[in-house]
């Protein structure tokens, strides 16, 4: 058997609070396909580490089997800083406390520092020019400088995955279905992952100015060094993709287990793990571009009415909702109607009812990118 734990020490925050990140390894390191999967960044995503647990038992079972045929590391629980936030009973875990940054933003962009390590040693063949920018890749991470919790966090996890071939990302969403956040330069190749997992709605994402998320570190150094060189032969060498896995409700054993067999399957498939996949399933949905979705906010500060479900089509200028003002002095003065800015999926709402003017209450899936999108194209 394989099947390696390591457990890496956080820098303390506080004394007496030691923590460490729980990394499980198994396969030969070296070998490839390299899988690294991670789980619950933002450490209130409760579906995630559920999922994790699965795959890992999973991942046990080929073990013992020897069916392990190339890298596969999983960190379950992604983040221990997050997991310890509470405050008054109450879990928070998507931003951390101490500098208030989310922790899926601000991981170290390599680009620059590849691009200088490989500038001369790009040829013709793509095979070497991989190795070597996975090389710069490798030390450029090692040489990121990181003392605090939160940024040696991010440091170690990118360590952990900068040179993977594949790279899945385990979220959930606030009241979603099943979706996933993927490199548009990654498509169509990643058409089996979203088969395997049944997305009900694939966004293909370029850049999405919304700082370094945890899928952009991993592979958009790829296609910006492919587009610097476009002389020499630089393949996109990292699947990344964010697998958003439903709501924060959607928490049960059943569940979990159907998309950590749907995981493996997918690396059946790779031939990360031996065995047969069966047929890929149908895709439950044609991706659409991340800057196609529509974000609808709330007009006003109140009570929110939904008018729409998850699943459903809508068409622009349809009402999905209405924010319901109780302190109003005339009840019929007290609904405002909010509709849909495209046409499209209804994939994600709010999971709380108590809005404020501003809020994002609901996410619509659309299949052309928006004149107007907003410069961020993921929400903070």
């Amino acid at each position: 058997m394989s099947h390696v734990v390591e457990r890496l020490p956080l820098p303390v925050s506080s004394l007496g609070s030691d923590q460490v990140l729980t990394v499980h390894r198994f396969g030969e390191t070296g070998a490839r396909p390299k899988v690294y999967i991670q789980a619950a960044i933002h450490a209130g995503e409760i579906p995630a580490l559920l999922v994790a647990h699965h795959v890992l038992a999973l991942l046990e079972d080929a073990d013992a089997k020897g069916a392990i045929k190339g890298e596969v590391i999983v960190v379950p629980a992604a983040n221990p800083i997050g997991l310890a936030q509470r405050m008054q009973r109450r879990h928070l875990g998507r931003y951390d406390l101490d500098s208030g940054v989310n922790f899926n933003r601000g991981f170290p962009d390599v680009t620059d520092t590849v691009e200088a390590a490989v500038a001369g040693e790009l040829g013709d063949d793509p095979v070497r020019n991989v190795a070597a920018i996975r090389r710069a890749a490798i030390d450029a991470v090692a040489a990121t400088p990181a003392a605090q919790p939160s940024p040696m966090l991010k440091k170690t996890l990118l360590g952990l995955a900068i040179d993977a071939d594949i790279v899945l990302d385990l979220h959930c969403a606030s009241n979603a279905l099943l979706h996933l956040f993927i490199n548009a330069a990654s498509w169509p190749d990643a058409a089996d992952l979203h088969a395997d997992l049944g997305s009900e709605a694939t966004l293909l994402e370029e850049e999405t100015g919304s700082g370094v998320a945890f899928d952009h570190a991993v592979a958009n150094f790829w296609r910006q060094l492919a587009a610097h060189h476009p002389d020499r032969p630089v393949p996109l060498a990292c699947l990344s993709a964010t697998v958003e896995l439903r709501g924060f409700a959607d928490v049960d054993d059943e569940t979990a287990a159907g998309d950590a067999a749907n995981l493996i399957r997918f690396l059946q498939r790779r031939s990360v793990v031996s065995g047969d996949p069966g047929p890929l399933p149908e895709p439950q949905c044609d991706p659409t571009p991340l800057a196609g979705v529509g974000f609808v906010m709330a007009p006003a500060t109140g009570v929110v009415s939904f008018k729409t479900g998850l699943g459903a089509h809508v068409r622009e200028g349809d009402v999905v909702a209405e924010i319901v003002d109780p302190m109003a002095e005339a009840a019929s003065a007290a609904r405002h109607a909010v509709t849909s800015p495209t046409d499209g999926l209804v994939y994600e709402l709010a999971d709380n009812h108590y809005v404020v003017e501003g809020q994002c209450i609901c996410q619509v899936a659309g299949a052309e990118p928006l004149a107007d999108q907003r410069e961020n194209l993921l929400l903070d």
